[in-house]
């Protein structure tokens, strides 16, 4: 990661949260003390306040609790990015989701239903039934099942776990298909070989968070929330992430969960 996004030291993470307005500056107009907010920002939300500029700022979802509008930015605007803004799905598309379950996965799941493709969902074994309860059309324990010898003729293939899948999503593509991984750059030799397209998706997603907002708001999406933890224990929650086969994602809580 430190050559993807290099960092400098000291250095405080996070970049996803879910609060209340402490403070406003002179000029801000849209948001009030108070108000119930969720955001995406560039570093900083492993704290217990945090300026952040107006632009990454959105109400929070009524349907959702703190604990799980914190959980929602980045995973569910990344699986937009991969799906949408480089990996063109459309309805009627057959796509492959590595790591289902996962903090983007799940979010890619409901995004692909939501965008009237058949999805297939790949997950550890104990992952099964709830990315079925998704709405994945079809799911493939990859821990056990080379997912090729099985799927075929896939139109976009998602990777959220990397380097122990890439090759295998890329193997159930058909001719001018698509892979796109956020978890490692796959092979270009490969892809060329192939006559697929494969790239790592970056950079920022053009899905503003007031539609996902509508999204959620409308029941088209829901939130998994896998652990929480306090922050005196994020070396844990940390741990635990590495570990893999995480069934949503991962919250700190900094503070007690506001009222409201």
């Amino acid at each position: 990661m430190q050559a993807i996004q290099p960092v400098t030291f000291p250095f405080t993470p996070g970049i996803e949260l879910a609060g209340v307005v402490a403070a406003v500056g002179p000029e801000v107009r849209s948001f009030a003390l108070g108000q119930a907010v969720y955001a995406q920002v560039a570093a900083g939300a492993y704290a217990e306040f945090l300026a952040v500029g107006v632009e990454a700022l959105a109400p929070k979802p009524e349907r959702l609790t703190f604990i799980e509008a914190a959980a929602t930015p980045v995973g569910a605007r990344t699986a937009w990015r991969a799906l949408f803004d480089h990996g063109h799905l459309a309805a009627g598309q057959r796509v492959l989701i590595q790591g289902a379950a996962g903090g983007v996965g799940q979010f890619a799941v409901q995004l692909a239903k939501w965008r009237g493709a058949e999805v297939i969902g790949g997950a550890a074994p104990e992952n099964l039934a709830f990315v079925r309860s998704l709405g994945a059309d079809m799911v493939v324990d990859y821990t056990t099942t080379p997912v090729e010898s099985v799927v075929n003729g896939v139109d976009l293939a998602l990777d959220t776990v990397g380097e122990a899948t890439l090759r295998s999503s890329m193997a159930v593509l058909r001719p001018g298909g698509a892979l796109i991984s956020i978890n490692g750059v796959p092979s270009q030799q490969e892809a060329q070989a192939r006559g697929v397209r494969a790239l790592m998706s970056r950079g920022p997603a053009t899905v503003p968070l007031q539609t996902l907002t509508l999204l959620i708001e409308e029941g088209h999406l829901r939130v998994t929330v896998g652990k929480t933890f306090e922050l005196r224990d994020v070396q844990q929650a940390h741990e635990d992430g590495q570990r893999g086969h995480v069934r949503g994602r991962i919250v700190l809580r900094i503070m007690n969960e506001p009222s409201g």
